[in-house]
Formats: structure tokens, C-alpha cells, sequence
């Protein structure tokens, strides 16, 4: 029988407030939605909800307000099976909140107000440092304070705890970051915020994603959506497909890649087969509306049984 992973997420918890509509309005254009709805949302949410879908042990760090917001929040936590003992909530800020339009491609359109997120700082790290401890993979994001993310990593350096981040949504990372983090998972715009480079070809993300292996990461894997994931080592460089599916809604696609991820190397996956395994866990996401609406363990194991 195998061993649950145990996955600690560091990160961001909003309420995704969304509008379906035909198209982007342009400045002074108002356009009618099709649909509204409001969900749960936020990177670091998002990501530990897949991992606990997978079956993974999550614990969650988090930052949310007291309120409305924040109550729906530890509400669908419980429901994901996640552990809310480590939610901190900040009675002076509110909860973030996303505003989405999505138009009639899936494609979509995104502004944040991070609110309390932005609260959560080093000493809620070091109170709940065990949880770091006690895992087999740490992943965050940057909906957080840099300062918060860096200091989270530092602690799980000194247990040999492998460090995923996923450097969204894009910003320049100090390079005292990067030299210790083992799995940098950037889109094509992330990579080129943190290395400066054009990336016009796959020859260009190869030597900007040579350029951050230069700085100490260990893995490279940047998400190029429907090309696929290119995957960079010190010795290894190749391009994983991703499956074709219809899209419905991209926004949790790179959320879901980012858990998958974390679940299927904590699992014992190695690099090639946990990209695929993400790539097919993103791609059933984007089927469906909506930021957490990755597949469970079951519905991936149907995929693979019958791609």
C-alpha cells in the first residue's frame, strides 16, 4: 500500500468573483455578461485543492480576512478534506478577491486585490514551521509577500524539503530566492520577467531557462499551454505534450499543473512522468468552469485508462 504524500502549500486564498461574457470590453465599452458566479480561488488555494483531490495530506498556510469572504473560504477548505488549523485570519484586512471575465474562448481576464493575503508574514511561518517540516514538498507562489516566501524556503532548506515555486503572477524574484529553490515552474511571460530575455523559439526559452539553472535551481519547467512543458535539467531538455481537450475556462490550468505536480513527484514520479501526469490534470481542469474545478484521483485514472 502506498504511502500518502504529504504536501505543504504556502500561498493565497481569495473568492473569484466571475463573469462569462462574448468579449473584453474595451475602455468605455460596457458589455453584458452571460453568466455570474462566485467561487473559491487564489493560487495557493487552488493548488492545495488539487493535491488533496490527487490524495495527497495537504497542510495549508494561508492569510484571510474576517469576514463573509473568509468564512466561505474555510468552509470549501473542509470540504477538500484540507486542515484549516494553520489559516490565519487578519481581523483589519479583508479577504482577496479576483474579478475574471472570461470570454466565449475561455480565455480570461484577470484583476486581484490581495487584501489580507499580504499579510501573512515570517512569524506565522515560523509558528506553523513543523507543518514545513513534516512534508515531503513545499509549494507557493507570489500572492504572498516575497519576504514571507523567502523565509519559508530557508526553513525547509535546513530539512532537505524540496521546494517547488510557481513565480506567478510574474515579478522579479531576488537571486538569494532562487538558489534555493529545486522546481521553478514559470509560463512563457514569467520567464521572460525573470531572465529579460525575448522568447520567440524554443532555442530562446532554452537558454533563458539555462540562464535561471545558472542561478541554482535545479528544474526548469516552463508552461507553454497548448506546446506543451518544456523541461530543463543540467542534464536533461526535452518538450512534454499536452493533450488537446476543448477549453471551457483556462484559469485554474496553471494551478492545476502546479498541485499535480507536487502530488506526483511527492509520489515518487519521476520528472517526465510527473509532467505528464500534470499536463493530463490541467487539461481536464480547463473542461470545466471555474478555478478549483481540477478532476479527483478517480477521473485522472480514467484518463489515463482510456486517453
Amino acid at each position: 500500500m502506498k504511502r500518502t504524500p504529504v504536501i505543504t502549500v504556502i500561498g493565497s486564498s481569495n473568492i473569484d468573483l466571475v463573469v462569462k461574457t462574448s468579449h473584453y470590453p474595451s475602455p468605455g465599452e460596457t458589455v453584458f455578461g452571460k453568466q455570474f458566479f462566485m467561487c473559491p480561488g487564489g493560487k495557493g488555494a487552488n493548488q492545495a485543492v488539487v493535491a488533496s483531490r490527487l490524495g495527497a495530506k495537504v497542510n495549508f498556510i494561508s492569510c484571510i480576512g474576517n469576514d463573509f469572504f473568509g468564512d466561505v473560504i474555510i468552509k470549501n477548505l473542509k470540504k477538500e478534506n484540507i486542515k484549516t488549523e494553520s489559516i490565519i485570519r487578519d481581523p483589519g484586512s479583508p479577504s482577496g478577491i479576483a474579478l475574471i471575465i472570461i470570454d466565449k474562448k475561455g480565455e480570461n481576464s484577470i484583476v486581484v486585490n490581495p487584501g489580507a493575503n499580504y499579510k501573512l508574514g515570517k512569524k506565522d511561518i515560523e509558528k506553523h514551521k513543523k507543518l514545513i517540516f513534516s512534508s515531503d514538498i513545499l509549494l507557493l507562489q507570489l500572492e504572498i509577500p516575497i519576504d514571507t516566501v523567502e523565509y519559508a524556503v530557508k526553513l525547509a532548506k535546513k530539512k532537505n524539503i524540496p521546494v517547488i515555486l510557481n513565480p506567478a503572477p510574474a515579478k522579479k524574484i531576488p537571486d538569494s530566492l532562487l538558489k534555493n529553490i529545486d522546481i521553478l515552474t514559470p509560463n512563457k511571460i514569467e520567464l521572460e520577467k525573470l531572465t529579460g530575455e525575448n522568447l520567440n523559439s524554443i532555442n530562446s526559452i532554452k537558454k533563458a531557462s539555462y540562464k535561471l539553472l545558472h542561478k541554482g535551481i535545479k528544474t526548469v519547467i516552463v508552461t507553454l499551454g497548448e506546446r506543451g512543458v518544456f523541461l530543463v535539467t543540467k542534464t536533461l531538455s526535452e518538450i512534454v505534450p499536452s493533450k488537446k481537450v476543448k477549453a471551457v475556462d483556462t484559469t485554474g490550468a496553471g494551478d492545476a499543473f502546479n498541485g499535480a505536480l507536487a502530488f506526483a513527484i511527492a509520489e515518487g514520479k519521476d520528472l517526465t512522468q510527473a509532467v505528464y501526469f500534470a499536463n493530463i490534470v490541467a487539461a481536464l481542469t480547463v473542461t470545466k468552469i471555474g478555478a478549483q474545478s481540477s478532476p479527483g484521483k478517480e477521473e485522472v485514472e480514467k484518463f489515463l485508462k482510456n486517453p
